[in-house]
């Protein structure tokens, strides 16, 4: 190297070196005990514990383990028992240094319950699961590098004092710490919280162009709000869902109405069986119809037919009080006849049965 070169750098280390002024003093008193401070960018320091108690589903374990994915400053556990006191998360939190904790529970093998804390101070919220996608199930076209930081995204809708206390749970737990070791220094997918139907939508998109197309990568989940606690587990509830109802009774109300379907299906049938005439209209079977030849059968059926056709016809006609109308072929007599005929039967004058009318000259011998 040249000496030019050699005094450059000189010139800039003298430069970079911090001033006296800059420093910070050092303590008067020092204990040898106590280690020196690391200067590190990696200020925010939040772990979470994600883990699970016993009884949960197999979709329930791929929802746990896609959480652990999306989130690289997690930290794993093993089952917790459900019968334990669950005050002992504290501790098992202390133990892994970890200030956050994500709980899932299943109850009867086909709910899910998230339990989502802040340790050991609180608070604490409880809520229902529902509509789980994961990754697997989705089979979505998004994709994003693993340990990358995510964007969260909010609904306007997060106003109320509830969930403006949730949403700042949310930010705490889901979003990765900047200069954290395990992440990637960059922001390549999203993870929004829309509010619908009282309901808290959860999804996660990759971002694939700086224009901002999206396309969604899973897991896919709703959470349902159910109550919010003072404490970590523990304390007074600060908010209740008055809408929430219980999967269990839902699925009852739904077995009722049912139930009711079929009550009043029975019922239908037995008002229809007590209306029901006694005789029915009859009916040929099949043997008398084609058991001969269909040609003979069909010519007796029109014959009868007929024949019950003009008997009908016949007592209309001959019914009393009303004329006779013949309705065949035209008759032979004159129609003059035809109406002496009708006059005799009305009992009317006919040309002979007319008396002579009176001339004048009649009457002048009358007088």
């Amino acid at each position: 190297m040249t000496k030019k070169k050699l005094l450059k750098r000189k010139l800039k280390e003298k430069e970079n070196k911090p001033t006296a002024s800059d420093e910070k003093p050092l303590p008067l008193t020092r204990f040898s005990d106590e280690p020196e401070e690391k200067k590190s960018k990696w200020v925010n320091k939040t772990r979470v514990l994600v883990f699970s108690a016993r009884g949960i589903s197999y979709r329930d374990r791929h929802l746990m383990n896609d959480l652990r994915k999306m989130m690289p400053h997690s930290r794993e556990e093993n089952k917790i028992e459900k019968r334990d006191n669950w005050t002992i998360i504290n501790e098992m939190c202390e133990m892994k240094n970890c200030d956050k904790c994500i709980l899932l529970e299943g109850r009867r093998k086909r709910d899910l319950y998230m339990w989502i804390a802040n340790v050991p101070i609180g608070p604490c919220a409880n809520f229902l699961v529902e509509s789980v996608y994961t990754m697997g199930d989705l089979k979505l076209t998004g994709n994003c590098l693993k340990g990358s930081r995510p964007l969260l995204s909010f609904d306007g809708n997060f106003s109320s004092p509830h969930y403006a206390l949730l949403k700042e749970l949310f930010t705490q737990v889901f979003s990765v710490p900047n200069h954290h070791p395990k992440s990637q220094p960059f922001f390549d997918h999203v993870l929004t919280f829309s509010i619908h139907d009282n309901r808290i939508w959860v999804r996660n998109f990759q971002i694939l162009t700086e224009s901002g197309a999206l396309a969604e990568i899973g897991p896919r989940f709703v959470l349902n709000p159910i109550k919010i606690f003072e404490g970590s587990f523990c304390g007074a509830t600060l908010w209740e869902n008055p809408l929430y109802v219980t999967p269990a009774s839902f699925r009852r109300q739904l077995k009722l109405a049912a139930a009711g379907k079929y009550l009043n299906r029975k019922q239908q049938k037995e008002q229809y069986d007590l209306n029901k005439p006694e005789k029915s209209y009859e009916s040929r079977t099949e043997d008398e119809i084609f058991g001969n030849d269909a040609k003979l059968v069909a010519e007796k059926i029109l014959e009868e037919s007929a024949k019950n056709d003009e008997e009908n016809n016949t007592e209309e006609k001959w019914k009393p009080g009303k004329l006779f109308k013949h309705n065949s072929k035209k008759s032979s007599t004159p129609k003059l006849k035809v109406n002496k005929l009708k006059r005799k039967k009305q009992g009317g004058k006919t040309s002979k049965n007319k008396k002579p009318k009176k001339t004048k000259v009649a009457k002048k011998n009358k007088k």
